[in-house]
């Protein structure tokens, strides 16, 4: 049997975009993209912690270094320019994966440049 568990997670992101006008998606700085092993295209769960919306997309890039944090498309109605976000992605375990899995999970500082990760995520 294969469950659903949390890989990665860009923690408490700053919203630097929000482009209604734009065909969706969400454009992630791809230093981030990389740190957090989150491919372009894939899907990944936006929660926002400054108003409690939640929603799924996909993960595009965004030029590397530029901090950008695009909601594009309707979700840009559930995020506003300074809005703090966590973005996760997730993948299917297999039972005898469970045991051994830790998710990554990066920390960022204002401007979206990471400033620290772990794969130890405190209980």
């Amino acid at each position: 049997m294969l469950r659903q568990f949390m890989r990665a997670k860009l923690h408490r992101v700053t919203t630097t975009h929000a482009e209604l006008h734009y065909i969706g998606s969400c454009a992630i700085d791809q230093d981030l993209l990389d740190a957090a092993g989150i491919a372009e295209y894939e899907q990944v769960h936006v929660w926002n912690v400054s108003n409690g919306e939640r929603f799924i997309t996909y993960a595009m890039n965004a030029p590397r270094g530029s901090g950008t944090i695009s909601v594009n498309g309707s979700a840009a109605r559930r995020a506003q320019v300074g809005d703090m976000l966590i973005i996760a992605a997730f993948g299917m375990l297999t039972d005898a994966e469970v045991a051994t899995h830790k998710p990554t999970v990066i920390f960022v500082d204002e401007k979206n440049r990471i400033t620290d990760h772990t794969d130890e995520l405190a209980s």
